[in-house]
């Protein structure tokens, strides 16, 4: 491991002796600053994450303002890491929620900003000292994100960015300084780093991959189903874990659905990132354009039908694709990361089920019905981390976020984010 890094990682485990005595609210005071330059300096920020893997500014300025919503949230959250006392015979008898160390992030370029910052905030609120790896075309949002934090008065050493392969992961992992690592990203890097952390008894935090089911059901409201499927299916270029990625639609609306449904995916059209009117624009990276384009052509081969075709207009420009897609077709196994979409139909309720939950995947699903005995039915079923009614999957600070089946495990968001990554000791006896 080159000396940079091995003195960085001591540096974070040195802070952490420290900031773990650091009162609970005099770190909610830091993030609520930092939130602050956060949001006075969006547009700053958004051009970062733009200029980085292409997506529309209006969505990197919305992203930099959803993380200052986020850390507002966590800065006046209540301590649910106080000592617990537990009723007994003994005269200590409680729980006290320990922090862990220096807990290592890896994580991807889809959300450059959010994904760091949904991870860290409550990492670092607990006790924790935090580095990260991140993708390497986001170096800059990584850099970026530890200089507003030192900015807002963060002690060196609580949060680094770590400019390093994925290569160096695994050596990182091992360092005794690390006491855990979430990830986000996707099953084969997930599956990778849970087995080294595992290998070295190390806790691991896992959001990896989706193939989110956005259910229309015949009483729905196809209007608002048809633009927020689209929506979900196509902001960030379709490169979002929780996008709508399988469209399964009741045939009993699937001549009335379908029109508005392509009507509103055609006003769609890629455009100039730094356009604020730029609805979707180029993926991150040409080879991402690539695979998509593979899997494309594979579905096809199996059977999938064309509705719209994606059509490739520049080494990472699609036009946004749409297929019609029967079971048992090899692609509904696979996770679609990029703006193309795959329509289902079903005959009934159950069936409709059964295909939302027939893949490895379990993240979020959107279902539309208006009935609420229907919506009972999926919400009591569906295998997924997340169920949303009547509206498009969307994280939320203060609602849990995580995985099931494939799609990982662990909590992000929530107060109970605060509790991934400490240890919940136990403290029984009696005074002498």
């Amino acid at each position: 491991m080159e000396q940079l890094i091995e003195n960085k990682l001591i540096k974070a485990d040195k802070a952490f002796s420290e900031w773990r005595k650091v009162p609970f609210e005099d770190r909610q005071k830091l993030i609520a600053k930092a939130a602050e330059i956060l949001k006075n300096n969006s547009e700053k920020f958004g051009t970062i994450i733009t200029q980085e893997m292409n997506k529309p500014i209006s969505e990197s300025v919305a992203e930099v303002e959803k993380c200052a919503l986020m850390m507002n949230y966590y800065a006046d959250a209540e301590n649910i890491l106080k000592p617990e006392k537990i009723e007994s015979e003994f005269s200590y008898s409680e729980v006290h929620y320990v922090p862990k160390g220096v807990i290592l992030g890896v994580m991807p370029w889809n959300f450059p900003f959010w994904q760091v910052l949904r991870f860290a905030v409550p990492s670092i609120l607990a006790g924790n000292t935090v580095v990260l790896k991140h993708a390497s075309i986001c170096f800059g949002s990584g850099n970026a994100i530890e200089e507003v934090l030192l900015e807002a008065g963060f002690p060196e050493g609580i949060f680094q960015n770590l400019e390093v392969s994925h290569k160096e992961v695994k050596g990182i992992l091992e360092h005794d300084a690390i006491k855990g690592v979430s990830l986000t990203g996707s099953g084969k890097a997930g599956g990778e780093v849970a087995s080294i952390a595992g290998l070295n008894i190390k806790k691991s935090l896992l959001e990896l991959g989706g193939s989110d089911a956005f259910i229309v059901l015949d009483d729905g409201d196809l209007d608002e189903a048809a633009k927020a499927g689209v929506k979900s299916r196509l902001q960030n270029c379709g490169q979002t874990c929780t996008a709508a990625k399988r469209f399964i639609i009741d045939e009993k609306i699937e001549d009335a659905f379908l029109p508005k449904f392509i009507e509103e995916y055609k006003k769609y059209e890629v455009g100039d990132p730094m356009d604020k009117e730029t609805k979707i624009a180029g993926m991150a990276r040409p080879d991402l354009a690539d695979e998509l384009e593979k899997q494309f052509q594979k579905a096809l081969e199996h059977g999938a039908e064309i509705i719209l075709p994606l059509e490739r207009i520049s080494e990472n420009e699609f036009r946004p694709g749409l297929i019609r897609v029967q079971e048992g077709n090899p692609i509904l196994q696979e996770e679609l990361f990029g703006p193309l979409g795959m329509v289902m139909i079903a005959k009934n309720d159950e069936e409709a089920l059964k295909m939302a939950n027939d893949i490895p995947f379990g993240l979020s699903n959107s279902v539309w019905t208006k009935d609420q005995s229907r919506q009972l039915f999926f919400i009591e079923n569906l295998e997924s981390g997340t169920v949303n009614i009547n509206r498009m999957t969307s994280s939320d600070p203060r609602f849990p976020f995580g995985g099931s089946k494939a799609s990982g495990y662990g909590t992000e968001l929530s107060l109970l984010a605060l509790r991934e990554f400490v240890t919940a000791r136990t403290v029984v006896g009696n005074y002498e």
